[in-house]
């Protein structure tokens, strides 16, 4: 399945929450990343049908999801805000959504999804005794009971430990990989990295980038790519480098080589095989430096 937002826009009186996003997120992984305040919940709780848009639609496959139930039968949703009652247990809790999405069994589903989240060695406590992270993976854990497949997450790591942060980074992976659409979103850029590599940013209401990060930082052709590279002879490469119109700046490190700023992505990269060969140089290592998230991130907020 898939969400489709066209033009989307939402406004509270004279406030513009977020701006003419147009997105489609198929199966596979997706991370939402903005900074706080960006309008990432806005949009994730418009994909729900919690919020109806101001102006646009938002489409599950060809369904609108506002003002429809029908669509909670393929999607789950974990907000960013707590709504659970602690006097409950992670069990009652589970089965309970279970019970609300009618299914036919209802216990072996909520077992199921508490396995999947590994609270089934607390399940029988009440949740007001549980930690941030373990009330995290009960609700993770409703939202899966029902087996969706649309998964919506606001900051979902929210609380947990590293042991849980990883467990929970794998879950997610699997349920991409077996072509489920799952939407997260972050403003921790680590947390998206290491488990999409599929981005949508938003910043100030408004979609800067869209795509695999990686690609995104390779078009911005106005900012500089800066690479390392050790050679077999990095002071005559550095001569040979300084030479190409696609290279601006080299410096030469002996204990890290060098360190090269290129303005053309593409050019440089074609070029320097071909330059290395001429000069009789061997390459041992090139690895660009700046194709993080955090620099594409970095970028996009200040442009």
């Amino acid at each position: 399945m898939s969400l489709n937002l066209r033009g989307v826009s939402k406004w509270y009186g004279n406030v513009v929450a977020v701006n003419d996003i147009s997105m489609e997120l198929g199966p596979g992984v997706t991370g939402l990343l903005g900074p706080n305040g960006a309008g990432k919940t806005t949009v994730l709780h418009m994909m729900a049908g919690f919020l109806p848009p101001s102006r646009g639609t938002v489409l599950l496959d060809d369904t609108p999801t506002w003002r429809n139930p029908a669509v909670y039968a393929h999607l789950g949703l974990v907000s960013e805000r707590e709504a659970v009652h602690g006097f409950l247990t992670a069990w009652e809790f589970v089965y309970a959504s279970a019970k609300l999405q009618k299914l036919k069994d209802p216990a072996g589903a909520a077992k199921r999804a508490l396995e999947l989240v590994e609270m089934t060695d607390a399940k029988d406590r009440r949740i007001e005794t549980y930690s941030k992270g373990m009330r995290q993976r009960t609700r993770v854990a409703a939202a899966l009971v029902h087996d969706p497949r649309v998964l919506l997450l606001d900051e979902p790591f929210n609380g947990m430990d590293p042991r849980q942060r990883l467990h929970m980074m794998d879950l997610l992976h699997r349920m991409g990989t077996e072509g489920r659409t799952v939407l997260f979103s972050s403003h921790i850029l680590e947390e998206v990295e290491q488990v999409s590599g599929t981005v949508q940013v938003i910043v100030a209401g408004r979609l800067a980038a869209s795509g695999d990060y990686r690609t995104i930082r390779r078009l911005m052709t106005h900012r500089p790519h800066v690479f390392t590279i050790r050679s077999s002879d990095d002071r005559r490469l550095a001569v040979a480098l300084m030479g190409q119109d696609s290279v601006s700046g080299v410096e030469v490190d002996l204990k890290l080589g060098l360190t090269v700023r290129a303005s053309d992505y593409g050019t440089f990269t074609r070029t320097l095989p071909k330059l290395a060969l001429g000069e009789g140089i061997r390459v041992e290592r090139l690895l660009p430096t700046d194709e993080s998230l955090e620099s594409v991130f970095s970028y996009l907020v200040s442009a």
